[in-house]
């Protein structure tokens, strides 16, 4: 395995070196004093795995002690309520701005500067003052994770074109790590530091500051790019000209993604709760509610390197699919009996995320190409998930039980499949804007 991994390794430096160098302005060229593209690669992949941990402690870290903020800002219910749709909302708003940032100042740069953002909000929001101070400082977390999110398929596929697979399932299990850790492990954090939820959410702020230093190194020994050749110039010039929104394959990605998101937000926003309405104890429900989350992690690393071996992902989309199938059918027909077989399910049924994002490095040949299918995909994708937890809780209100909202999530999971097929055709989308 090890052989087969640095063989790997080594086509992938040799193709990056051709590939790469030619493809886009924002390839480091080996500078004076610095070690050779081979130490930028390795720094770069550090950088991936420290980015992909910080993309969202911001958001479980606060779900996490949510009352205890309401009750310390004073803050109403439906303020609160605002707060939890916020980040759709801005991964949708502010991910729309990545790549023409990126072609600006270059995807380092960039996702530089959204660590920097991330740090700076973790500070701000539990230090000043008042539900508005708040707000501004999530608000600024926010905006440097959805630059970010929409940075990484780009990132992955300029510097590791030959391990789109095995590097996006890296930074997938990455971020499903950060991800279940905030939710783990800041209310015993928040303990061990005197009880304050203030204390407790600033905490984050170390790992995201320590997520800027390699971005930092990249950046401040970036030279001028070489001069590329026409032909690759003019490769590149389309990418970045592209009509995204002619090409059928990027809607059907960006519906896929934003139904997975809509599947995502309400599992992890209402689960629980469908437990405990069934008589699982609240300590066990957030058990379940972890598992389901750290499911993630090692099959967020399989799920894409299986994915780039397959010309069509349809089939692992109707696997996906019919895992979360299942695991509605569970909570609707036994929800307590079942319980740790449906939280598993789920949790499968959850990887469509990382198999979007490997789908998103797929479906476009040039790195211009990717950042703007991934800003399209990802920022349509948010602004569809939004409405889906917030339609969940009217119709359990409403309905005064679960029948409805979990024959709705599994009715959103027959489209999710079926426009997950289309997207995981062998095509691209210069093509097909081409077309």
């Amino acid at each position: 395995m090890m052989v087969g991994m640095a063989s790997e390794e080594t086509r992938t430096l040799q193709s990056t070196t051709n590939v790469s160098d030619s493809a886009v302005s924002d390839s480091p060229a080996p500078t004076r004093g610095v070690p050779t593209r081979a130490w930028t690669t390795r720094l770069i992949a550090v950088g991936i795995v420290l980015a992909a941990l910080n993309l969202r402690p911001a958001i479980t870290s606060l779900g996490a002690l949510l009352e205890e903020v309401r009750d310390g800002l004073g803050m109403s219910g439906s303020v609160a309520g605002l707060l939890t749709s916020v980040p759709p909302l801005c991964f949708a708003v502010f991910g729309v701005t990545a790549p023409r940032l990126a072609r600006r100042f270059g995807p380092a740069a960039v996702v530089c500067a959204g660590m920097a953002a991330i740090t700076a909000g973790l500070l701000i929001r539990p230090c000043i003052g008042g539900t508005a101070g708040f707000l501004a400082g999530s608000a600024l977390a926010l905006m440097g994770i959805a630059v970010s999110n929409v940075l990484m398929p780009v990132i992955v596929k300029r510097w590791f074109p030959d391990r789109v697979g095995s590097m996006t399932g890296l930074y997938s299990m990455a971020l499903a790590l950060g991800t279940a850790a905030a939710a783990a492990v800041t209310v015993p954090m928040t303990d061990a530091l005197g009880g304050s939820w203030r204390s407790g959410l600033a905490v984050w702020a170390a790992p995201a500051a320590a997520a800027v230093l390699p971005w930092i190194l990249l950046v401040r020994h970036r030279d001028a790019p070489a001069e590329q050749p026409s032909r690759a110039r003019e490769t590149e010039q389309a990418g970045a000209d592209l009509r995204i929104t002619r090409s059928r394959t990027a809607w059907a990605l960006a519906v896929f993604f934003g139904l997975q998101a809509t599947a995502a937000y309400i599992t992890m926003g209402w689960m629980p709760q469908i437990f405990r309405d069934a008589g699982v104890s609240a300590s066990t429900a957030g058990l379940l509610l972890a598992v389901t989350m750290v499911m993630g992690v090692p099959l967020a690393f399989v799920i894409p390197r299986f994915a780039t071996r397959l010309p069509r992902q349809g089939p692992i989309v109707i696997a996906l699919g019919v895992c979360g199938l299942a695991g509605y059918a569970g909570l609707y027909l036994a929800p307590a009996g079942g319980a740790w077989a449906w939280a598993l399910l789920l949790g499968v049924a959850n990887c469509a995320f990382p198999l979007a994002l490997t789908m998103v490095g797929m479906r476009a040949r040039t790195s211009a190409g990717v950042a703007q299918l991934s800003a399209f995909a990802q920022s349509t994708g948010y602004l569809i998930s939004i409405p889906g937890p917030l339609l969940v809780g009217v119709l359990y209100q409403h309905s005064g039980g679960w029948g409805l909202p979990i024959a709705l999530m599994a009715g959103l999971m027959v489209p999710q499949m079926a426009v997950g097929v289309l997207a995981g055709r062998n095509r691209t989308v210069e093509d097909e804007a081409a077309g």
